[in-house]
């Protein structure tokens, strides 16, 4: 059986768990070998061991994205074990909600580290690879995807600095779209609203509540949801570009 990324190689930030670990899965059963970076080495390690018994490549890159040196050196770890780079998902990230006038400032720091610098710091490190990829792969065409969020077009209360971050890297992509463009390089946009993940772990006491209160009966999105809205951009033909989608649970109003 053919695969469609077959030959390519796919790296995925964020990848110990939630949507970038489904997201590993899916480009992996597409043919892409797969290198997998986060911090925590052994999900990591799991999922890879996982991937190869299903007959497929995965290379473990445990790396801190938010620090540039580490990220620019998890890039070239992947290029240099697995000889190429077609594919980029930047999907790690935070989602510390809450009101602005009781938020510990720190949570806003780490949001825009991960999710505003790290993505920035992957990214650059990775276009060279990229644009060489769509030049010389049989597909001719290379992928850069970053996960928002809906909270990046829908700001609401308790979520100001995390749609922050969303709608600038949005803002950040459509730019870097028109860019790359005639390199063949397509960027895009997967938006997800509700996912049931384990972000909403990390929320602070009082938040974690009130959070759960909002989305209380609502069927939520699986990661796999996300993870097959990516694949699905990535597997067009040369000709389609899919810049963004928004994949909300049915339920989902805002």
């Amino acid at each position: 059986m053919t695969h469609s990324l077959t030959g390519t190689v796919a790296l995925v930030t964020g990848a110990s768990s939630g949507i970038g670990a489904a997201t590993a899965r899916a480009l992996a059963a597409e043919g892409a070998a797969v290198a997998l970076v986060a911090r925590r080495g052994d999900r990591l390690r799991a999922l890879a061991a996982e991937i190869r018994a299903d007959g497929g490549t995965a290379a473990v890159v445990t790396a801190d994205i938010a620090d540039r040196a580490r990220a620019h050196d998890a890039v070239d770890r992947v290029v240099d074990e697995l000889g190429r780079l077609d594919t980029v998902v930047n999907n790690a990230g935070l989602a510390l909600v809450g009101p602005v006038e009781a938020a510990p400032e720190d949570e806003w720091d780490r949001m825009l580290a991960v999710n505003v610098e790290g993505l920035l710091h992957v990214t650059r490190a990775a276009l060279p690879h990229l644009v060489r990829a769509a030049e010389d792969a049989p597909r001719r065409v290379a992928d850069l995807v970053t996960i928002s969020s809906t909270a990046g077009r829908v700001a609401r209360a308790g979520q100001a600095v995390y749609s922050l971050t969303k709608s600038g890297v949005n803002a950040f992509s459509e730019s870097l779209r028109q860019e790359l463009q005639p390199q063949r390089v397509r960027v895009g946009i997967v938006g997800p609203g509700t996912v049931d993940t384990e972000l909403s772990s990390h929320l602070r006491e009082g938040v974690r509540e009130a959070v759960a209160g909002q989305i209380g009966g609502m069927e939520l999105l699986r990661p796999e949801d996300v993870a097959d809205a990516v694949r699905y951009m990535v597997t067009r033909e040369r000709r389609v570009a899919v810049n963004e989608m928004l994949v909300r649970a049915g339920a989902q109003t805002w």
